[in-house]
């Protein structure tokens, strides 16, 4: 017994000891290592093949029109009817084209696609940055089994960090009360270990990166 308490002691002893002799950075070297190595690729190019490697899908385009023709080219191929979107500045955009959605919840129930605008893209693990400050709100991103992103490619940067850094430069002290990362279609292994796609959310998840908004 003399024994433990001895060797309790001892240990406490080098913990005050510590906590005395503490240093403001007692690690000064820990910033110098890198936890990822230095990014060599174009962001676009690391994105894409970050989303596509947890089951995304990116499309890049360089304007409104290209965007249109691609997604009226997915709308043919998955047979989509009810699309819904929210965003004003989206609306604005379908809507010179006569690209078919709905403006309001109405037949929510019966949503195939959700197309919403997100506050950024992270290259390093391909998650996308979205927010409760859209139009769009929460429901549209979760609902419906398709989810449509779209972003400019002033929202594509490296890291969290910088992300949270465009979140601040928008919103200065008012950041949303939701902030949200989405890495990939909803997905879940709970079920005998099997992966299962839009367990809990979108079973599709499709990014566009437009260069060219108008």
């Amino acid at each position: 017994m003399k024994e433990n308490i001895s060797s309790k002691e001892l240990i406490l002893k080098k913990i005050r000891k510590a906590l005395l002799e503490k240093r403001d950075n007692p690690h000064p070297n820990l910033e110098e290592n890198q936890l990822y190595k230095t990014n060599e690729e174009e962001l676009e190019v690391l994105f894409a093949e970050q989303l596509t490697a947890v089951s995304g899908n990116f499309i890049f385009c360089e304007n409104g029109v290209d965007f249109i023709e691609n997604i009226l080219e997915l709308a043919d191929k998955y047979k989509w009817r009810k699309i819904y979107c929210w965003e004003p500045e989206l609306q604005a955009l379908l809507s010179h084209y006569e690209f078919p959605f709905y403006q309001t919840d109405k037949d929510f129930d019966q949503a195939e696609v959700g197309i919403t605008l997100c506050e950024a893209l992270v290259a390093r693990n391909g998650s996308v940055m979205v927010s409760n400050q859209n139009a769009a709100g929460r429901r549209l991103s979760i609902y419906p089994h398709h989810h449509i992103v779209i972003a400019r490619t002033g929202q594509l940067v490296l890291d969290l960090k910088d992300a949270f850094q465009l979140l601040k430069n928008k919103y200065g002290t008012q950041i949303p009360s939701m902030v949200s990362n989405i890495t990939g279609p909803s997905r879940t292994a709970d079920i005998e270990k099997t992966l299962v796609l839009g367990a809990h959310g979108p079973k599709e998840l499709f990014v566009f990166l437009i260069d060219d908004f108008s």
